[in-house]
């Protein structure tokens, strides 16, 4: 986050309803993910799935290898019933598979060398290829994620291919950005997660609650780093862009994948150089005098509401009188957030990128400046509804709480504002949501959200559509 000296105000409107109560400490399981029922289960490889007849050039007998050559198995399977319902054409085969172990082969393909391709999978057009480090990059997205996560990044590069095959059909070509094709391919990774999903794949399941949460976590480890321009050669995009991608796949076609174009990304891309006046490079610390900030930003955002907003007092975490979610607790009793600046000043360290990338644990356990500030607005969205007798303790309550702050995100980010998202500040909301224990998409009584990723989807939607998409969606 960064900090200015002006503020501005938005104007939220919320819709009251009736209350109910839950006990304190359980996953809210209410609802559905896109139309399809929330489902909790061990997902991966099915017992009993056929053997791939395949030929890919120095496979091995690793899990990993055994994994991603079902995974292309499966995802060929997907494009061959999909691809000429959707484009009209039948669709052909990847002429060439790869597996490699970057520690110890010497690569020499599509003009890459071993030190280019490390930790890296890749689609190379020229020789209609697609290859994968086995030996580092999909060991850690195994042992980070699961075996999900190596689905999804194979998943992602046969993206790649099928937009070779459309051509024109899917706008590509060589004035084509980066960012797009990136989107696409994240898109039609979604789509065919989606088969998945509904059961029709020979190879794999997946829960649309844990499953679905690992290839969430997949997608945030690939982001691109905070400060990258969507302009430039190679980007990928936040991982906000990237999970938006991989649903709009999941809950439309692929059909609609093919045609995300240069300007439906400018409409919406949020990955962007750090502002020359953002000292920090994205980060402020998480103080008596931020958080004062964040109390002035919060009252004149929420103005609009007709109710006096919470006030945010360091008396650590816990409510005397009421349920506590430390490191923030709404106290309706006294109509304050009560914080332990401790633990969120730990919580607002930055993400340790290099610990990340080798898979290690971070030194510090940080998920950014905006994860620890966005955990105390959605305490202080807590009291705005409480104030206007909105219930604070349902089914809906965590996932309204989780686009409200998208939505005042979205109110503070231009110009003026006393307190200003930074790139990858999104990304350190997402961080939060995927963690087991999200306060961002929890009720008044810490329950959170079953799925992240419903959560991710909640933050989104307040983000891009305000406050009012909120409360219509989740009332």
């Amino acid at each position: 986050m960064r900090r200015r000296l002006l503020a501005i105000a938005a104007v939220f409107t919320l819709t009251a309803t009736a209350c109910s109560s839950e006990i304190r400490g359980e996953l809210r399981s209410e609802g559905d993910i896109a139309g399809l029922p929330i489902t909790h289960f061990e997902s991966g490889l099915k017992a009993g799935a056929p053997k791939p007849d395949l030929v890919v050039e120095n496979v091995s007998q690793t899990e990993d290898d055994r994994l991603a050559v079902a995974a292309i198995a499966d995802v060929s399977a997907f494009w061959s019933e999909k691809f000429p319902r959707h484009f009209g054409t039948e669709f052909q085969p990847v002429s060439k598979l790869l597996s490699y172990d970057s520690t110890s082969d010497e690569i020499n393909v599509c003009g890459a060398t071993t030190a280019d391709v490390a930790m890296n999978a890749f689609y190379c057009p020229p020789e209609d290829l697609v290859a994968w480090d086995r030996g580092t990059l999909l060991p850690l997205l195994r042992e980070r994620f699961g075996s999900m996560a190596v689905v999804t990044v194979l998943g992602h590069e046969f993206g790649h291919a099928v937009q070779y095959r459309l051509g024109d059909k899917a706008g590509i070509n060589q004035q084509t950005s980066t960012i797009v094709k990136e989107q696409q391919a994240d898109c039609f990774t979604g789509a065919y997660f989606r088969w998945i999903a509904e059961g029709r794949s020979q190879y794999f399941h997946v829960s649309t609650s844990e499953g679905l949460n690992q290839v969430m976590a997949s997608l945030f480890f690939i982001r691109d780093s905070p400060g990258q321009s969507a302009a430039e050669h190679g980007a990928h995009g936040t991982a906000f862009d990237r999970t938006y991608a991989f649903q709009l796949g999941f809950e439309t076609d692929a059909a609609k994948c093919a045609a995300i174009d240069q300007a439906d990304v400018d409409s919406r891309i949020t990955e962007r150089p750090f502002d020359p006046n953002d000292a920090g490079m994205g980060d402020i610390p998480v103080n008596d005098q931020t958080l004062g900030m964040l109390q002035q930003s919060l009252d004149e955002s929420f103005a609009g509401a007709g109710v006096q907003g919470p006030k945010i007092v360091n008396q650590g975490g816990s409510c005397p009188n009421g349920v506590s979610t430390p490191p923030a607790s709404y106290c309706e009793d006294s109509n304050t957030v009560t914080i332990d600046m401790a633990a969120l000043a730990a919580l607002g360290q930055p993400i340790d990128r290099e610990a990340e990338l080798s898979g290690q644990e971070s030194s510090g356990g940080g998920l950014g400046d905006f994860a620890a500030f966005a955990e105390v607005v959605s305490r202080y969205a807590q009291g705005i509804q409480v104030g206007l007798n909105v219930p604070v303790d349902n089914g809906n309550a965590g996932l309204r709480t989780a686009c409200l702050v998208g939505a005042w995100t979205a109110a503070i980010d231009h110009d003026g504002a006393l307190l200003r998202p930074s790139p990858g500040d999104l990304d350190e909301a997402i961080a939060e949501l995927l963690q087991p224990r999200s306060l961002i998409a929890a009720d008044v009584n810490g329950h959170p959200a079953v799925n992240g990723f419903a959560r991710i989807e909640a933050l989104r939607l307040g983000y891009f559509d305000g406050s009012g998409a909120c409360s219509a969606e989740y009332p």
